[in-house]
């Protein structure tokens, strides 16, 4: 699943390509966005604003119409000049936006809803503060995280209402960077902990939107780097990295699911100690 860093990207981009141009023509397979575009057709309007929110992506055009993907695990934006073949199968489609010099589309979007401000606040509302925005509240995202102290800390991490942005990659990586346990329970995470692991969301996850050089539009094809190396194979700390050295003290990697929600953590034993509490 894309995680928080991927939207940010993506909206970024959509922003560049296609934020203040007019809607020439707005084409979807899926029946309840559709039906909204038979109502209030997007084709006229102008596209706003593109930003992302946690994990879902934004699109705001003129007359107060709203756009709102989640691409789950399959989902993806691509941005095309005129007459530019698509890298997918127009099968694929779910939702195309064309202006005079972008067509924007989004291919396997499992989730998109038309809104207005207020019932975006109200689809919206329940995500916990998010990495990503300058102004981060990391107080009241340990206070959300205490708010469950039985569960393990590298699933709360995930929890998009207790904190917003950080997946699967991120939530492995916050924790080495931290020296916490994926697998202790929140309870048993100190404030210091804590407060490593708000300082480690931001930094690391802001490492890897930091725009590039120059206002090109372009696709997002770089590699998502934690370990500030520019080398492809050294690119993360521990995830996807089972039985290989720890990169600080050469312990063997570990890898295991959380039994929460299935999903995989990956640590090291000796940097990041014991599931039962804190190092030391």
């Amino acid at each position: 699943m894309p995680e928080g860093d991927t939207l940010w990207r993506t909206a970024r981009t959509l922003e560049r390509a296609i934020s203040g141009r007019l809607v020439t023509r707005f084409e979807t397979v899926l029946p309840k966005l559709a039906r909204v575009d038979e109502d209030t057709p997007v084709a006229g309007r102008t596209v706003e604003r593109v930003e992302s929110q946690g994990k879902w992506l934004v699109m705001r055009f003129s007359g107060g119409l709203i756009l709102l993907t989640h691409m789950l695990m399959s989902g993806s934006w691509h941005i095309y000049r005129p007459g530019e073949r698509w890298k997918r199968p127009r099968l694929e489609m779910r939702i195309a936006i064309e202006t005079a010099e972008i067509t924007a589309v989004a291919f396997l979007v499992p989730m998109a809803e038309f809104h207005t401000e207020e019932t975006l606040a109200r689809r919206l509302g329940s995500l916990g503060p998010k990495a990503l925005e300058q102004g981060f509240d990391a107080e009241l995202a340990i206070a959300n995280l205490r708010s469950r102290p039985e569960m393990e800390i590298g699933v709360a991490l995930m929890s998009q209402r207790l904190i917003a942005g950080l997946g699967n990659i991120f939530k492995s990586e916050v924790c080495f960077a931290a020296g916490v346990n994926p697998f202790r329970r929140v309870d048993s995470v100190t404030d210091a902990e804590m407060q490593a692991l708000m300082a480690a969301s931001v930094k690391l996850m802001r490492a890897n939107v930091t725009a590039g050089a120059g206002g090109a539009i372009a696709t997002y094809f770089g590699l998502r780097r934690t370990t500030g190396r520019s080398d492809p194979e050294e690119s993360l700390w521990v995830y996807h990295r089972t039985g290989r050295p720890c990169r600080k003290c050469g312990t063997p990697i570990e890898w295991r699911r959380h039994g929460a929600d299935g999903r995989s953590s990956f640590w090291c034993p000796v940097c990041q100690g014991a599931a039962g509490g804190s190092r030391g």
